[in-house]
């Protein structure tokens, strides 16, 4: 059996505990891009702005004729807020930042995705971002300790097709979790 401290979490949903009740991790899922000793990095995927992906590309001048760009952008965590992060599926076409997560899901930074997206060529299963969750070494083992999250195989159909008010709900449930029983109260026998 693992343990929280040798486990990588990369491709995995953190699910945030009851403990958790304040900030943009209050309620939250977020989906870990990378986790390694040197720390981790993820995306919130469950905290829409109120903003959508018309208001991104309009602001970065980029004409979105083609395709729905209503969709909100999620604040993707606390760091770098001003920087955007695009979660999509399929890796058939290359972009200049891109990272694959596992083999069905990649993150890309660059804006040339934007730019596709505008021109209704870029991925359509998407998730667009801004900001990210960071974790530096250590810290997240240290989270994880502390019961401070649940974490679950991914599922890229909970980031890309189910509502996001469901999606914590859903990947509780791959754990047979139900969240609604779940108190702050940590349980001492």
């Amino acid at each position: 059996m693992s343990t929280a401290s040798s486990q990588n979490f990369t491709n995995h949903f953190l699910i945030a505990m009851p403990s958790l009740q304040e900030g943009i991790f209050a309620d939250s899922i977020t989906y870990l891009c990378e986790h390694s000793e040197q720390g981790a990095m993820g995306i919130v995927v469950n905290h829409p702005l109120d903003l959508t992906v018309e208001d991104v590309l309009q602001h970065l001048n980029l004409s979105a004729e083609h395709g729905n760009h209503h969709t909100p952008v999620m604040a993707g965590g606390p760091v770098q807020m001003d920087r955007g992060f695009v979660l999509h599926r399929g890796a058939e076409q290359s972009w200049e930042a891109t990272i694959p997560v596992c083999e069905d899901v990649s993150l890309t930074t660059s804006t040339d995705i934007l730019t596709a997206i505008a021109a209704g060529k870029g991925p359509p299963d998407r998730l667009i971002a801004l900001g990210y969750a960071g974790w530096s070494a250590g810290q997240l083992e240290q989270e994880m300790s502390a019961n401070a999250w649940l974490s679950v195989p991914a599922d890229s159909d909970i980031i890309f097709s189910t509502p996001v008010e469901h999606r914590v709900q859903a990947a509780a449930a791959k754990l047979g979790v139900d969240l609604s029983l779940l108190t702050m109260d940590a349980g001492h026998a």
